[in-house]
């Protein structure tokens, strides 16, 4: 078993989680400004990926220019992996690869610090997204626990590419926001991303 097979009723049996899906997580946050260059690529961008369909085009042509540039917003500050395998409990199906990983610490040569872990939804599906993506935030959990920079709450997103949905959990309870985000805003995205990595946009 790994990430991509886990279900919410199986997850939520399993750990179990108690799922809140009426909070407005992160409205309140404000939108990055992002650099007219980045916008005007990133609007490229989506429509390629839009009019390829593929999970690839939408992966290589807009999330990852997007966590990239968030990543650069932070002045490099924080850690940005893709496709890496994070086996952290094989027994407990906590095992397997992850679409996108952002770290608190900027080494890139290993791990450290898991602080957000993104998921692309697999065939657009979303309600499969969320629950590989909430094993993922309970791995993250276990690993800072193991290393010793456990914190209060992991963060998440599914998006496929075209629409994000941003997910936290603490301790047991796991909150998806009730609000959609949508790539025609990307300062929005941007704005939670840098927000949720600790590196918040400046004035």
């Amino acid at each position: 078993m790994s990430y991509a097979d886990f279900t919410l009723s199986g997850l939520t049996r399993q750990f179990n989680l108690t799922i809140d899906e009426t909070t407005d997580l992160y409205s309140s946050i404000p939108e990055a400004a992002l650099d007219p260059l980045f916008v005007t690529r990133l609007e490229d961008n989506v429509k390629l990926a839009l009019s390829i369909s593929t999970e690839k085009a939408r992966s290589e042509f807009i999330i990852a220019p997007i966590l990239v540039e968030v990543r650069l917003m932070a002045g490099r500050r924080i850690g940005l992996f893709s496709g890496v395998d994070f086996t952290i409990d094989p027994a407990q199906g906590l095992a397997g690869v992850c679409d996108f990983i952002i770290t608190r610490s900027p080494e890139q040569l290993f791990i450290k610090a898991p602080v957000l872990m993104l998921v692309e939804a697999k065939n657009e599906d979303m309600k499969r997204g969320y629950a590989q993506c909430i094993a993922e935030m309970i791995a993250a959990q276990t690993f800072n626990a193991r290393e010793g920079t456990e914190s209060d709450r992991i963060q998440g997103a599914v998006t496929t590419g075209n629409m994000w949905k941003f997910l936290e959990i603490e301790e047991t309870t796991v909150r998806i926001d009730s609000r959609d985000y949508y790539i025609e805003r990307p300062g929005r995205i941007v704005g939670i991303l840098l927000h949720l990595a600790g590196c918040p946009p400046g004035p």
